[in-house]
Formats: structure tokens, C-alpha cells, sequence
């Protein structure tokens, strides 16, 4: 008993050389001096010296610079209301432009392309606008700043006969109301 007491006494010790030896501060290394400058003493004015003349200098108000609400290319995923990746670079540069002017309220204006009925294109031209709203707010933004409108297929950007020409017609484009 008596030896395990002196070998956790010498375990002890040990440990606490270790830790105080680890935790000594390192010295700082000295600055060098810097050289002492001598100056000559300047003579003393003989005469007083004028007062000086102040120039007004009035100055320009920065110019703000005007916002850019132009927003198009926000794309969507087919039949669905899911954008597209490609779209989240356009939604953050709007969401940029917006916050400069927070007067402005927007038009969110849904599309779709012509496959499908045209009560489900509806639906799913609101659907986009909607989700291009929820990226907005989440970001930041007033949701009363937005007003929801859905087109579906009425309104093309181009021609619906080819599969590009779809994928351009599903889109939700941003207006100033």
C-alpha cells in the first residue's frame, strides 16, 4: 500500500512537471530601439502669420445608383415548380437589387409550356411564381412587396414545337408594379 502511494506521489509530481514545463510562456523577443531623432528648435515667427482663407467646398450627394429590376431566365424543372439551379444566381442578384429600393413592390408573373391541360398549366405557372416568392422571402425580402400572377401557356417567348423552345416558356419573370 505504502509503495503505491509514493508510485502515485511520483506520477503525480511527474504530471505537474510535465504540464508547468508545457505551459511556460515563450519570451517574447525584444523590439529593436528605434533611433532617437534630434530635431533643431524652429524659430520663433517674427511677424504674425495671416489667417487663413477657408475655400467652401460643397459637395456632390453620391450618386445612388438605380437598381436593375430587369430579372429573366428564371427557369424550372418540367412539370414541376422546382427551379432549376441555373436560377438561383439571377434570384440572388435580385434579391441584391431589390434591397436597394424598398419602396418597389414586384410583380411575380407565372408561365408554362403547352404540353399538358391548360387548367394544370395554370396551376403550375401560379405554383412557379409561389416558389420564386418563398426563395424571395427567405432571403429576406417583404412578402408584401409581391403579387402573385400565373399566365400558363398564354403567353410564349417562343414557340412551344421544340423542346428548347419549352424549356424557355417555363419560367416566372419579375416586374415593378
Amino acid at each position: 500500500m505504502k509503495q503505491t502511494k509514493n508510485l502515485l506521489l511520483i506520477a503525480l509530481i511527474a504530471i505537474l512537471c510535465t504540464s508547468l514545463y508545457s505551459c511556460k510562456t515563450k519570451k517574447l523577443a525584444a523590439k529593436p530601439a528605434t533611433p532617437a531623432v534630434t530635431t533643431a528648435p524652429e524659430p520663433a515667427p517674427t511677424q504674425p502669420a495671416p489667417p487663413a482663407q477657408v475655400e467652401k467646398v460643397v459637395e456632390k450627394p453620391a450618386e445612388v445608383e438605380k437598381p436593375d429590376f430587369n430579372f429573366r431566365n428564371i427557369q424550372f424543372e418540367f412539370n414541376s415548380d422546382v427551379l432549376k439551379t441555373s436560377s438561383f444566381s439571377i434570384l440572388d442578384k435580385a434579391v441584391t437589387e431589390m434591397k436597394k429600393d424598398v419602396s418597389t413592390s414586384f410583380i411575380l408573373n407565372g408561365h408554362s409550356s403547352a404540353e399538358g391541360t391548360p387548367e394544370r398549366n395554370l396551376s403550375l405557372s401560379v405554383d412557379r411564381a409561389n416558389s420564386v416568392k418563398s426563395y424571395l422571402v427567405n432571403a429576406g425580402l417583404n412578402a408584401s412587396r409581391f403579387t402573385v400572377k400565373g399566365f400558363g401557356e398564354k403567353e410564349p417567348v417562343t414557340s412551344n414545337t421544340t423542346e428548347e423552345g419549352r424549356v424557355l416558356n417555363r419560367r416566372v419573370e419579375i416586374k415593378t408594379n
